[in-house]
Order: structure tokens, then sequence, then C-alpha cells
């Protein structure tokens, strides 16, 4: 049976999103984050949280910063200001091993995959279990097994990444995020470089995931498709103001804001006026 067909319909998905971010407490709070590189503001001064079980979007146009916000929330650079908390702890003002500690708590995956090349699929769904836990080669290689056998790859646990196609790929590194059972996973661009049935086999994994497991997903993206078949909310980036401008239902506001850019990136259209001298 494919990924879609086991997917809930529409309405029953929208049922068990709003019944579970109803529940949910904030897993994820940011706030005040002010981020760049080179002594270059990118964002500023940004606040938002993420509840427990969410499927949480950030969305913009390019350059906006969403891959830099999310680089910032797992701790890959340091903030210029403000704080992240994973799990109420303070990802920004941690070292040592009290940060590997919160680090534990999170599974990324990147926009490539960045899957090891010369390991198979089950080595490299095993390689956080072999750095971080004391459990020995079967109990690796049994948990490796369910893993890839939550994203559809459990008859392709001996190949290598150049063995199966890219959308595949995107699945095992999935698998490698979850390794070690993490209440939140990051994906950044995940449907990047698919084709429309692929990426919707895709985005229909991550919503099981979401629905079945209740891991809170926080996920950069601009595909709009993935967008409103996966997204229990969103915030919107505007590279203009260094920071967010919507935050909500993506359907909600792409049939209810103001906000003309936000309306203009709903609906797909061109700039509205040409820019001032």
């Amino acid at each position: 049976m494919s990924d879609a067909a086991r997917a809930p319909t529409p309405a029953a998905a929208e049922g068990a999103a709003a019944s579970r971010v109803a529940r949910g407490a904030p897993i994820i709070r940011v706030e005040g984050l002010t981020a760049g590189y080179d002594g270059r503001t990118i964002l500023e001064n940004v606040s938002f949280d993420v509840k427990r079980g969410e499927v949480f979007v950030i969305l913009g146009g390019s350059g906006c910063g969403k891959s830099t916000l999310l680089k910032h929330m797992i701790g890959l650079y340091d903030v210029m200001a403000g704080r992240v908390f994973i799990e109420d702890q303070d990802i920004t003002a941690t070292g040592g091993d009290e940060r590997t500690a919160i680090l534990r708590r999170i599974g990324v995956m990147y926009q490539s995959g960045a899957l090891f090349g010369s390991m198979t699929l089950l080595e490299n769904v095993r390689l956080p279990m072999e750095v971080f836990t004391d459990l020995d080669a079967e109990q690796m290689d049994l948990l490796a097994r369910m893993k890839l056998s939550l994203v559809g790859l459990i008859q392709f646990t001996g190949h290598l990444p150049s063995e199966i196609s890219g959308g595949m790929q995107k699945r095992a590194a999935i698998a490698r995020a979850m390794a070690l059972d993490p209440p939140i996973l990051f994906l950044d661009e995940p449907s990047a470089g698919l084709d429309p049935i692929t990426s919707a086999e895709l985005d229909a994994l991550i919503r099981r995931l979401a629905d079945s497991l209740g891991v809170t997903f926080v996920i950069v993206t601009h595909e709009l498709a993935s967008i409103f078949a996966i997204a229990d909310r969103i915030i919107m980036l505007d590279k203009r103001v260094k920071g967010i401008i919507a935050d909500g239902d993506p359907r909600q506001l792409r049939d209810e804001s103001t906000d003309p850019y936000v309306r203009q990136f709903f609906h797909r259209q061109s700039d509205l006026a040409p820019q001032a001298a």
C-alpha cells in the first residue's frame, strides 16, 4: 500500500490536527532572536513558539532567512541576540554535556539529505546510536531496521545512497533523524529536487509520522502544495522587515490575510506594482 493510500483523508487529518494542536503546550520558544552572518543582520527580534505535536512550517521568499532561522534554532550558529528554548532549556546559553543533551532531543534532515555515501542505509541510520548510546550491535541493527521500516525502506537496508532515488534518500535521512527517538524533527526543504508525485508521497509520510507518533515537525519550505498538505501552522518571513509578517493556518492566511505580500505569495502572483526608484 502506498503512503498516499495510508494517509488520512483531508477532513480526518484536519480534525486530528486540530485536536492535537489544541492539547499541545509549547515545546519550542524563540524569544527576541536576532541572527545573521559576518556582522550582517538577516533576522531581527523574532519571537514565536511551536506547540508539541504541531507540523510547523517556516516559509517566505528567497533570502528571507528561512534556513538561517532553522540553523540558529538547532544551535548550528550562535545568535546575535535572543534565546531559543527546546523543552524549556535555552540552547543559546548552554555548552558541553548540557548542550549535547538538548541536541539529542532533536533530529535534523538537511536539504541534501547528507547521507554518507560509503555507508549503507542501515549504517547511516545506526550512526547516531553508535555515537550517543551504549547499545550493542544487534540492538542498533534492530532499531535502525525499525526506523527504515517506518519510512518504507525496510527492503533497502543494504543499499548505498547512490543506489536509490532522491526521494528514497530523503526518506532515509528522516529515518536517521529519528534514530534517537527525538520529540522534535527539523526538516530543511524536504521536497527540494523532487518531482510532484514523489514530493506528495513525502508529504504523506511526514503527515503520517506526525499523526501516528506525535512528533513535532519544524519544516522550512516554499512549496505551496506541501504547505497545504502538511502544515498545522506557518510563519511567513519577509526580508524587508527582517522578521515575521504572518502567523497562523495557511488556508486562513491565503483566504483572509490583508497583507499584500502574504496574498501575493499564496496566490502565486508577480509583483503587485513597480518598485519606486
